[in-house]
C-alpha cells in the first residue's frame, strides 16, 4: 500500500488552478508552495494519496470555486474544504476562535476512515495548532513549517517602532507564537528551507529542538519557469501592451520587483532608492508587480496604505514614464514577465525585510534573471549555489542603490549570473529534488515512531460511558445546585438503557472526588476525569486508564516543574500535599493576576519542559504534561470509547473552564459564570441558560434527554 498523507493549510485562498496571487496578504508563496508541493507528491508512485485540507468559505467577493467542499487536483489528490468560523472570508488573524472546531472535525473524519494518513504536513503557525492537536490524539507523525514566524515578526515590528498593543491587536501575535511553541512540541519533523530560519528564528522558540530540523529548499517548476520560449513574440507583444501606458521607453533593462503589497516586502524603499539614484533612472525602468486590484480603496488597510506610499513616491521624485505598476496581470503571465525582463537584460530585485522561502527568486533566476536580494533568510543559501547576483542590507538605502548601480554596470558578469541561475536552479531547486528529499526523510523518520496502543471504538470491549455523556465539575455545580433530585431522577431513569451516563470534572484525587461526591446521592458516575485531567478512571475502578496515562507522560518532569518556578513564591505558594497528583503541580496564586499565566508558560518552554499552565477560578494554578487537559482527556474518552463528541454535554462556569467550551462537545453556561466566558455567546453549541438550574435548563435546550 503506498503513503497516504494530509496537509493543513488553513488560510488564504487555495484552490488547484489560477491561484490569486497577491490577493491580499494572506494569499502568496505559501499558497503556491503548497499546491505545488501536493501535486508534486501526488506524480510520485510511492504516494496513494494526498489530502489538502483548507477552509471553506461562502462570499460573494470570492469566487465558488472556494465554496467547493472536495476539489480533485489530480487522480490522487485533492483539496477538502470543510467550514469552520464565519462563512465569509476573513483574514488569518481573525480564525484563532475556531480553530479547535476544526480539529474535532479533523479527527471525527478521520476516525471514520479505514486507513489513517502517514503524516500531517501542517504549514503556518495557525495549521500548526491544528495539526499538533489532531496529531496528539491520533498518535499520528506531525511535519511542520512555519513558513513565516510570529516571534521574527514581532522583533521586526517592534524595531520598526510599532506599539506592542497595537501588535497584539492587529496581528493577534501572543497566539501566533503559542500555536508555533505548540506545534513544535509535538512536531517530528521540522521543514525549512535555509539554513538561516533555523539557526537564528526556530532557535528563539523554547520547544525548537536541532535534532528533529530538515532543510529542504522550496522547488520550481521548471514546465513553466526556464529562459527559452517559443512564443517569444507573442510574450514580448502582450507584456508591452501591459507596461506601455507606465513608461516612455520599453526597452531600458528594467529592475523587476514581484510581491504583495505589504510592509514587510519593503516596496517603497525601492522606490525611494530609485527615485535618489539619477544613475538607476538613466538605465533602468522599474516594475512593480504588487497583485491586482480593481479599487485600492477595497484593499485591506495596509495594502491600501503601502499603495498610497507607492503613489506618493512616484509623484515626489516624478517617476512618471519611469515607474510601472500594473492594477491587473494574469498568473499564467509571471513566467513571461521574468523571460521579458531578462531579455532587456534587466535585474530581479527582492528588497524584502525578510525572506524565508525566496521563491520568487528561484522563478527569476530559471528564467535567466539575475537578482538583487536581501541579505536574509533563503536568498543567502540561493546565491551559495547558484552565484546569479548580490546580497544587500535593505534596512540601507545606499547599500541598495550601490547594488543596483553595480548590478546594472557590466554587461558580462550580468550574462555569467543568467546562466548561472539557470543551472543551478535545474539543479538545486526542481520540484523533482525537493519531492524525492521531503519522502526519503520522512520514511527514514516513520521507521523509529513508536504505533499507538488502542484503537478507535474498541469494539471488543463494552462502553463503559454510554451513549450520551453529561461532564458536570464537582466543585461547582454540585456544590449549589438546587436541581439535583430532578437530575438524579433523570440519570437513574436513562441510564438504565446505557443512553445517558454521568461523569465528574474534578482537579482533586479519585479518593477525595469520591468522598466530596458521596454526599450528593447522584447516581455513580461513569467516569471520573481527576487531578485537573490528568487521570481518568471508570466506575468504581481504582486504577486509571494506562492508555491515557502513556499518552500524557512523555517527557514529564514534575521535579523540574517546582525547580524552576521555586523564585515565583512572592507569587505562588504550592499547595497542601493532598491537591498534589503525580502529574500535576498545584499552587495557589497569592493575588491573582492575569500576568501570572504568561510569565509561568514563558518559564516552562525557556527550560523546555514539557508542561503547561491551566489557572481555575482566578486562584488555582495547575502545571500538567503538555499533552494533558479536560479538554484533552474528554477527547480520549470519545476517541477510545467511539463516542461522537457533540453527544457530549459539558457544563462549564468558572474562569478557566474556556478549554472545555473550545470545540465541538456540546456546552452549557448557568447564568451566574465568570465573564471570562462570555466571548463564547455567538458559539452555536453553546447555550447560555437565564434560569435558575442552568443545567436542567440546557438539558431541555438541547433535548438531551
Amino acid at each position: 500500500m503506498g503513503l497516504r498523507l494530509l496537509h493543513l493549510n488553513l488560510h488564504g485562498l487555495i484552490r488547484s488552478h489560477d491561484l490569486e496571487l497577491g490577493r491580499d496578504a494572506d494569499t502568496g508563496g505559501q499558497t503556491l508552495y503548497v499546491l505545488e508541493l501536493v501535486k508534486g507528491l501526488a506524480s510520485r508512485p510511492e504516494v496513494e494519496k494526498v489530502e489538502l485540507i483548507t477552509r471553506l468559505i461562502i462570499d460573494r467577493r470570492v469566487s465558488s470555486d472556494y465554496s467547493n467542499p472536495v476539489e480533485q487536483v489530480s487522480s490522487c489528490a485533492e483539496i477538502i474544504r470543510l467550514p469552520f468560523g464565519p462563512k465569509r472570508y476573513i483574514r488569518k488573524e481573525l480564525l484563532w476562535p475556531y480553530l479547535d472546531d476544526l480539529a474535532d472535525q479533523i479527527v471525527q473524519r478521520l476516525q471514520k476512515q479505514n486507513n489513517l494518513p502517514d503524516w500531517i504536513h501542517a504549514h503556518y503557525a495557525d495549521a500548526g495548532y491544528v495539526g499538533a492537536l489532531v496529531s496528539r490524539r491520533l498518535g499520528l507523525p506531525l511535519v511542520f513549517t512555519g513558513h513565516s514566524l510570529g516571534r521574527e515578526k514581532l522583533r521586526r515590528l517592534l524595531a520598526a517602532g510599532i506599539d506592542h498593543d497595537q501588535i497584539e491587536q492587529t496581528y493577534s501575535i501572543s497566539k501566533r507564537i503559542d500555536a508555533e511553541e505548540l506545534a513544535l512540541a509535538h512536531s517530528n519533523l521540522l521543514i525549512t528551507s535555509t539554513k538561516q530560519e533555523s539557526d537564528e528564528q526556530y532557535s528563539r522558540y523554547g520547544r525548537f529542538s536541532k535534532k528533529n530540523i530538515e532543510i529542504i529548499p522550496p522547488g520550481v517548476d521548471l514546465n513553466r519557469f526556464h529562459a527559452i520560449n517559443s512564443n517569444l513574440k507573442d510574450e514580448e507583444k502582450e507584456l508591452n501592451i501591459l507596461f506601455k501606458p507606465f513608461l516612455r521607453d520599453l526597452n531600458l533593462p528594467p529592475l523587476l520587483a514581484i510581491s504583495r503589497a505589504v510592509r514587510r516586502k519593503n516596496i517603497p524603499a525601492l522606490i525611494e532608492t530609485y527615485g535618489r539614484s539619477t544613475i538607476l533612472q538613466q538605465r533602468h525602468n522599474l516594475i512593480l508587480i504588487l497583485g491586482c486590484r480593481e479599487d485600492s480603496r477595497q484593499l485591506d488597510k495596509q495594502q491600501r496604505e503601502v499603495f498610497q506610499q507607492v503613489f506618493e513616491l512616484v509623484d515626489k521624485y516624478n517617476l512618471y514614464g519611469k515607474v510601472a505598476y500594473p492594477k491587473k496581470h494574469k498568473r499564467e503571465q509571471i513566467p513571461s514577465i521574468y523571460r521579458w525582463a531578462a531579455n532587456r537584460n534587466g535585474l530581479f530585485v527582492n528588497p524584502a525585510l525578510t525572506e524565508p522561502f525566496g521563491l520568487t527568486l528561484l522563478e527569476a533566476a530559471a528564467c535567466g534573471l539575475p537578482m538583487v536580494t536581501t541579505d536574509d533568510g533563503g536568498p543567502r543559501d540561493i546565491l551559495s549555489r547558484c552565484e546569479n547576483g548580490l546580497l544587500v542590507d535593505v534596512s540601507d538605502l545606499e547599500a541598495i542603490r550601490d547594488g543596483l548601480e553595480t548590478a546594472g554596470s557590466n554587461s558580462s558578469v550580468w550574462k555569467t549570473w543568467s546562466n548561472n541561475g539557470v543551472e543551478g536552479v535545474s539543479r538545486h531547486f526542481s520540484w523533482d529534488a525537493h519531492v524525492c528529499n521531503y519522502i526519503a526523510l520522512m520514511q527514514k523518520r516513520l521507521k523509529f515512531l513508536a504505533p499507538r496502543y488502542w484503537s478507535f471504538g474498541n469494539p471488543s470491549e463494552t462502553s463503559p460511558i454510554g451513549k450520551k455523556l453529561i461532564l458536570l465539575d464537582l466543585d461547582n455545580y454540585l456544590e449549589q445546585s438546587e436541581g439535583l433530585s430532578i437530575l438524579k431522577n433523570q440519570l437513574k431513569e436513562h441510564s438504565l438503557n446505557d443512553l445517558v451516563e454521568l461523569g465528574i470534572l474534578t482537579g482533586r484525587s479519585i479518593n477525595a472526588a469520591r468522598y466530596r461526591y458521596a454526599e450528593t446521592k447522584l447516581p455513580k458516575p461513569a467516569v471520573w476525569i481527576c487531578q485537573a485531567g490528568t487521570e481518568i478512571y471508570y466506575g468504581d475502578e481504582n486504577k486509571s486508564d494506562i492508555f491515557w496515562q502513556d499518552s500524557i507522560t512523555v517527557d514529564w518532569n514534575r521535579k523540574g516543574v517546582e525547580k524552576i518556578l521555586f523564585d515565583l513564591k512572592d507569587y505562588l505558594e504550592l499547595q497542601s500535599t493532598e491537591n498534589q497528583g503525580p502529574y500535576k503541580v498545584s499552587y495557589l496564586l497569592k493575588e491573582p493576576s492575569d500576568a501570572i499565566l504568561p510569565l509561568v508558560r514563558k518559564r516552562l518552554r525557556q527550560s523546555g519542559l514539557a508542561a503547561s499552565p491551566h489557572l481555575k477560578c482566578h486562584w488555582y494554578l495547575d502545571i500538567v504534561p503538555l499533552r494533558a487537559s479536560r479538554a484533552e482527556a474528554i477527547r480520549f474518552l470519545t476517541l477510545r470509547w467511539g463516542l461522537s463528541l457533540e453527544k457530549v454535554l459539558v457544563v462549564a462556569s468558572q474562569q478557566g473552564d474556556a478549554e472545555l467550551i473550545s470545540g465541538l462537545t456540546t456546552s452549557v453556561i448557568p447564568f451566574e459564570h465568570d465573564s471570562s466566558l462570555d466571548g463564547f455567546r455567538s458559539q452555536q453549541r453553546v447555550f447560555f441558560s437565564d434560569a435558575q438550574d442552568g443545567v436542567l435548563d440546557g438539558l431541555r435546550h438541547f433535548k438531551f434527554f
